[in-house]
């Protein structure tokens, strides 16, 4: 049985994803995949990039990775630059990464809301402009999608909201500034997802979204550090870090 061209819509395109190590990103990346792209995976740790590129050539797709911190506007540049020398083009940019912290305003820790806003908005700002230029350079047609959040839209949804927020009004102004240029600027809400990313939100919280769509969840003690998201507090600055406490965490794929 022979395949048409239309079963890979994407065939000869590259991609960029960021955060691509888990998560959305990595669903994301698959999906880009499998219609013919060849994707570009950034994150910040190398061994869950590999996971995702394995799943890509298990699949039969072409995948790359890159291992950067998305807050350093340098390393997006080069991100860039490499995807564009490997394959001649860029035609999709997903500025994906991102980081919240829950804690109340009046509990908050601004390190953590510098961080929040370097990573879900400023680093977005980076990889939105770098793509632009190299599609502009290359007079070809592209899309920039930014991963925002329905937090944007909800009223008490604190500072990781306010970044949303943020980014929502950023990808408007691109949109804008881009609209006589072949370069489509696309936003993308969702709403909770069972990913990693929250998983040490209130156990009473996630077992409703498991119960919602349809899991029974699994627990194992894990460290967990109360001002940082992550079960693994090596990975923030001593400066943000609070003594670690070990709890019951709940385990899903990612």
């Amino acid at each position: 049985m022979s395949i048409s061209l239309s079963s890979f819509p994407l065939a000869g395109r590259t991609a960029i994803v960021t955060g691509a190590g888990g998560g959305i990103g990595r669903a994301i990346a698959v999906q880009l995949s499998s219609a013919g792209a060849h994707v570009f995976l950034a994150g910040r740790r190398e061994a869950p990039l590999i996971e995702s590129q394995q799943k890509i050539l298990d699949l039969g797709g072409k995948a790359s990775y890159v291992t950067l911190d998305v807050r350093d506007p340098q390393a997006i540049a080069d991100l860039v630059n490499q995807a564009v020398r490997s394959t001649g083009k860029l035609n999709i940019m997903v500025n994906n990464a991102g980081l919240a912290y829950r804690e109340p305003i009046l509990e908050g820790n601004p390190e953590q809301w510098r961080e929040m806003f370097e990573t879900n908005v400023i680093a977005a700002l980076n990889g939105s402009q770098a793509a632009a230029r190299a599609m502009r350079a290359m007079r070809c047609a592209g899309h920039i999608v930014n991963i925002g959040s329905n937090s944007a839209r909800r009223e008490g949804s604190g500072v990781y909201g306010a970044t949303k927020a943020a980014l929502n009004v950023i990808g408007a102004t691109l949109r804008k500034e881009l609209e006589r240029e072949p370069i489509r600027v696309v936003q993308v809400l969702p709403g909770p997802v069972l990913t990693n990313f929250d998983r040490h939100y209130p156990p009473e919280v996630v077992n409703e979204l498991l119960r919602v769509a349809g899991e029974e969840p699994s627990y194992k003690k894990a460290i967990f550090c109360p001002m940082h998201r992550s079960n693994v507090c090596k990975w923030r600055r001593p400066l943000i870090m609070s003594k670690p406490r070990m709890l019951d965490a709940p385990c899903f794929s990612p």
